[in-house]
């Protein structure tokens, strides 16, 4: 399988029983300080509490019944590992979560509702793969990559569907990043639908490896850094990055110090509660005001799973 157009209606039509087709906002107070209309994409509001519900749902539904029988296994920090407990409780399969011992609590608790198998692991590179592998390999479980999956990317790529759809006229739609899924499923499908669209990544300063890699052409691991948002740590992968390279126009940052008190504004305008990875686009944003000037812009909020700040 390879990602396409194609494979992303497809997508969209495979789970639009389970999703939901999340509302557009905006605030006139955020696009007069910004000098932009700027639409926010409310994926906090989706099932599950984030976008990744989409890519989770596509995954488990496009598998087929001997799969689907074996149940699901992934390794996640906490939104994708939700959504895939969901997804797999939605059609009545096992679930089992690689958690690394440094999730929040809060991310756990939505794990074990769900039914979900945790398995915890060191908050390692090496011993989220070593208990990974194990756990496949004794269970036979299908292992549902968190992004680095055409399945998980053209679920994702439904959001820009809903968007262009809804707002046809757009200049620039921002997403976060962290192993690119997001910005690549939409990617291929906003270029496909919209060329004229701008795409621009968003990462915190702190965890700039896709920027990094973007400007210099080869993929730049990350390493792990201590950032607010935690949902954008993670390196690209090697089914994200390529189109990466062919479709986004840039990568901006946003200072470290700058996340919070974003996320509080957009909390208290937006009436909804975000993580701070979900603020990270409008806060470099407001970094560069002047690029942005008269811009019609789309950011996706990517998920509300969080206690509290």
């Amino acid at each position: 399988m390879q990602l396409s157009l194609q494979t992303i209606e497809l997508a969209h039509n495979r789970i639009k029983p389970y999703i939901i087709n999340t509302p557009i906002k905006s605030n006139e107070e955020i696009n007069h300080s910004v000098g932009s209309d700027i639409y926010f994409k409310c994926e906090n509001l989706q099932n599950s509490g984030s976008f990744k519900f989409r890519g989770a749902s596509n995954a488990v539904f496009s598998l087929n019944d001997e799969e689907a029988h074996r149940g699901v296994i992934t390794v996640s920090s906490g939104n994708h590992g939700t959504a895939l407990s969901l997804a797999a409780k939605n059609r009545g399969i096992k679930a089992t979560v690689i958690l690394p011992s440094n999730a929040t609590q809060h991310k756990r608790n939505l794990i074990e509702e769900l039914g979900a198998n945790i398995i915890e692991c060191k908050p390692t590179v090496e011993s989220r793969e070593k208990t990974l592998l194990y756990h496949q390999k004794r269970t036979g479980a299908t292992l549902i990559h968190p992004y680095n999956d055409y399945r998980i990317m053209s679920g994702q790529g439904t959001i820009a569907l809903e968007i262009i759809e809804e707002i046809p006229d757009l200049d620039i739609i921002m997403f976060p990043i962290g192993g690119g899924g997001l910005i690549s499923g939409n990617a291929l499908a906003i270029n496909s639908i919209s060329p004229k669209i701008d795409i621009i990544g968003a990462e915190p300063e702190l965890a700039n490896d896709a920027q990094q890699s973007l400007r210099k052409k080869e993929l730049i691991p990350s390493k792990y850094p201590e950032t607010i948002a935690d949902g954008l740590r993670t390196s690209l992968g090697s089914k994200t990055f390529p189109i990466i390279l062919k479709y986004i126009k840039d990568i901006i940052t946003a200072p470290e110090e700058k996340i919070v008190p974003t996320m509080k504004w957009m909390t208290e305008k937006l009436n909804d509660k975000i993580e701070p990875s979900c603020a990270v686009p409008l806060a470099a944003l407001l970094e560069s005001k002047s690029f942005f000037k008269g811009k019609r812009i789309a950011i996706i909020i990517s998920g509300g799973n969080i206690s509290k700040i």
